[in-house]
């Protein structure tokens, strides 16, 4: 059987695995040492997996990665969610569908902070779900805007994504963070769109709300200066060289611990679940880059993505689709298993094809992203409409029924990236002269 062969079964063992339920990082060591025993011997295979978790987890720049989480877990308990969302009610709330806008741009700040979709939806399913029901919105509506606009701080930097994208791509994730601001900018101002379009054919599904006066729309801004001040100092820091992404963590962090303070919000309790949560996610994400590892070794050695270069070239495909081919997959694999596993294992192979024909690093990392933020809201395994309802107790079916539009708004982003990929490469260009 030659290596190509066991690489190819190997990875169709590992989405088997996937499916049946078993842990994405303990499914990808176990199939990539197992792989590698098959092709290397055990010998090595065990040198392998004893060296792979230390280098690994000693390395600097995955330091970036509790550190985000850490200033996220900070904000997420405190009322930066409420405060964003009363600012942007007030300035967009009296437009025919304007809560659920403010939804959009509301998260897309917070997404700034948090750098994980998660809390992001289920602080806004708390906050803004109850006023657009006082306003008497559609709930389809209402929960798939929070849906899909939680899934924007994963796009919008910093964001752990592109952390582990990055890693997994060796890329820097500087200029990743950097490369998904202005598509994070224009995503944000689709889903907008989609919801003005949407209420435009059916006013019932958001009607207005009450008008505010440019004084109190002024007053309002005061909300968003915690939010305003920490994403100026960690994007502004990184994309400016005054510090690298793994200090701009450490000094978001910290920022965020001194948020909590100067508003009041610090307290014991806060401050323990805080490390905890952030605690729970690193161990989380630690096992899943080294189990990622582990299985790339198993991946190079198979010489599987060369194969698969190959096979693509006999074909006589051209870029573009290929490129589309490849966003299908991430669509439906995104479907039924868990978008971010269905990366990791799939980028090993993906990645060096992608490469061969010619696409840049950077802007197709921001390409996965995006289909991430997909994968997170799609039926039957989106994980953030599985999160929002466990918040709000509306049905997941009430939820997955109203985010086809902003799937949709995702797709037609990716296209726009597509025929124009400055839009993606632009700051990370002015950074690199």
């Amino acid at each position: 059987m030659s290596h190509e062969i066991i690489g190819l079964i190997g990875i169709l063992i590992l989405i088997g695995l996937l499916f049946a339920g078993m842990w994405i990082g303990a499914a990808m060591a176990m199939v990539g040492f197992l792989g590698y025993v098959f092709i290397m011997g055990v010998g090595p295979a065990f040198g392998m997996v004893a060296q792979i978790p230390f280098t690994t987890m000693a390395s600097y720049i995955l330091t970036t990665v509790p550190l985000f989480i850490l200033m996220g877990a900070f904000i997420a308990n405190t009322r930066v969610g409420h405060d964003l969302f009363d600012t942007a009610y007030k300035w967009i709330g009296q437009l025919r569908g304007g809560l659920a806008m403010a939804v959009v741009f509301a998260c897309a700040i917070a997404g700034s902070i948090l750098g994980v979709s998660g809390p992001a939806a289920i602080t806004m399913g708390k906050v803004a779900l109850p006023a657009m029901r006082k306003y008497k919105y559609d709930d389809t509506l209402a929960t798939a805007s929070i849906a899909a606009a939680g899934t924007l701080a994963f796009l919008i930097p910093p964001s752990v994504a592109f952390i582990i994208y990055g890693l997994l791509t060796e890329q820097s994730i500087g200029l990743l963070f950097v490369a998904g601001f202005l598509p994070g900018v224009l995503l944000a101002c689709l889903y907008a769109l989609t919801i003005s379009m949407l209420t435009a054919r059916n006013p019932k599904l958001g009607p207005a709300g009450p008008k505010t006066s440019f004084k109190e729309k002024i007053i309002a801004l005061k909300g968003i200066w915690h939010a305003l001040i920490l994403f100026i100092i960690v994007f502004g820091g990184i994309y400016g060289g005054i510090f690298t992404p793994t200090e701009a963590g450490g000094i978001g962090a910290f920022g965020a611990i001194v948020v909590t303070i100067i508003t009041g919000q610090l307290t014991l309790k806060s401050f323990r679940d805080s490390f905890l949560d952030a605690t729970k996610t690193t161990a989380m994400v630690m096992l899943l880059i080294i189990g990622a590892y582990i299985l790339m070794k198993f991946v190079a050695v198979s010489k599987l993505p060369f194969a698969l270069s190959e096979f693509i070239n006999q074909l006589g495909w051209g870029r573009i689709p290929v490129f589309m081919c490849v966003v299908v997959l991430y669509l439906i694999l995104g479907m039924f298993l868990d978008i971010f596993s269905a990366v990791i294992v799939t980028i090993p192979v993906i990645f060096p094809m992608m490469m061969n024909l010619g696409f840049d690093p950077i802007w197709f990392g921001v390409i996965v992203v995006i289909l991430c933020e997909i994968g997170l809201i799609t039926p039957p395994v989106g994980m953030d409409v599985f999160q929002l309802s466990g918040a709000t107790g509306v049905p997941t079916y009430t939820i997955f029924r109203g985010v086809w539009p902003f799937v949709g708004a995702s797709i037609i982003c990716i296209i726009i990236l597509l025929i124009f990929p400055q839009i993606a490469l632009f700051l990370p260009g002015t950074m690199m002269k």
